[in-house]
């Protein structure tokens, strides 16, 4: 495999890392990277050599900016089998890093969105750095979170999930902490060290707990800290994470995301006279009206479905909105004429009915997703 394909698989040390290899594209997936990184995976859990995985995103810009859904939404509009057979093996990509039987260390700089973020927060580790910036916004283009999204989404603190479903709000560093999404923060000139000691053997917690934190160097040249060999070397000058803006707004949150419909939650939203309801409320509303009862339904039910439930149940609502219109247009609106002007087809959420909804959620039979 060349040093200009699309993904790339390296052994060093003790350490198999992935790296994404498309940064002019934001490190977006395709079909292509999902099978290679599944078969890599598979062959590194059976090899007594690989102790831990490592992945991460080439260039500053993105860790993963999510699948590729120009073509995705272009294999909808032919016809063709890409985009199921995209999902299908995106998503068994993904149970299998929940799965993984070694440490599995995401390396999340800048945007981590959509399956960025299903290679990532379902591993061990998800380190962010300073400039990381994670979202869902599938809703804002007809589709829903997926890539395991009902798994995790609910089991952010409180209605947080829910929220981040449905007006895709980017979360910067402290938030993707408070929220869960990433476990530990280590700023990013100290990753080469990171990656020197994971190389190494030395054990991931201990490691990430002796380079995370909101930890400064003290008296130490980026010479001496690459050349770090014992415990102690950081001095944690900060026991606490700087303030995340998500904290400030949570029981604003939890008290209007804890209604029992879409509609409620705007209306909650309505009455609430603060500016982040107001914004929030604006935001939910430009949403497409069919993604926004599909993105509720799912958080409801992924509350207590284990993840492979919910990559089936995903799969599922994945194989019908192909065939809708709202995805297309999205995609149209978003990423081809770029007039982020899309016309939602029903245009309202009162046109929208349970038993439209209901639809999607349907079994497929002989062509369900097999975990």
């Amino acid at each position: 495999m060349g040093a200009d394909a699309e993904i790339l698989f390296e052994c060093r040390g003790k350490a198999g890392i992935v790296t994404l290899n498309r940064p002019k594209a934001l490190n977006a997936l395709t079909h292509e990277m999902v099978v290679a990184m599944k078969e890599k995976l598979d062959d590194w859990a059976r090899d007594d050599g690989v102790s831990i995985v490592i992945v991460r995103g080439e260039g500053e810009r993105a860790f993963c900016s999510g699948g590729d859904i120009r073509a995705v939404a272009q294999s909808g509009r032919a016809g063709t089998r890409y985009a199921l057979d995209f999902w299908r093996d995106e998503y068994l990509l993904d149970a299998a890093i929940k799965r993984y039987p070694k440490p599995y260390l995401a390396l999340i700089q800048g945007i981590v969105m959509g399956g960025g973020v299903g290679i990532s927060v379902h591993g061990s580790y998800r380190v962010a750095d300073e400039t990381t910036l994670f979202a869902m916004p599938e809703t804002g283009i007809g589709f829903f979170p997926d890539v395991g999204g009902s798994f995790f989404l609910p089991r952010c603190p409180g209605e947080i999930g829910l929220y981040l479903a449905l007006t895709g709000a980017r979360l910067k560093t402290a938030d993707t902490l408070y929220a869960g999404i990433a476990t530990h923060f280590v700023e990013r000139q100290f990753w080469p060290c990171l990656m020197d000691a994971m190389t190494e053997g030395e054990a991931p917690a201990d490691v990430l707990a002796e380079l995370s934190g909101y930890c400064r160097m003290q008296e130490a040249s980026t010479g001496e800290l690459m050349q770090m060999a014992s415990p102690g070397f950081l001095t944690l000058v900060e026991d606490r994470p700087p303030h995340a803006p998500l904290e400030a707004q949570r029981q604003t949150i939890d008290r209007i995301f804890a209604a029992d419909s879409v509609e409620e939650i705007l209306a909650r939203l309505d009455a609430d006279e603060s500016s982040f309801a107001r914004e929030t409320a604006a935001t939910i509303r430009a949403k497409s009206p069919t993604s926004l009862k599909l993105a509720f339904c799912q958080m409801r039910a992924g509350r207590d479905l284990c993840l492979e439930d919910c990559l089936k149940m995903e799969y599922r609502m994945a194989s019908r909105i192909l065939a809708g219109h709202d995805f297309a247009e999205g995609v149209r609106a978003a990423l081809i004429d770029k007039d982020q002007s899309p016309r939602w087809q029903p245009a309202k959420l009162g046109e929208v009915s349970e038993h439209d909804i209901d639809a999607y959620f349907e079994p497929l039979g002989e062509n369900e997703l097999r975990l």
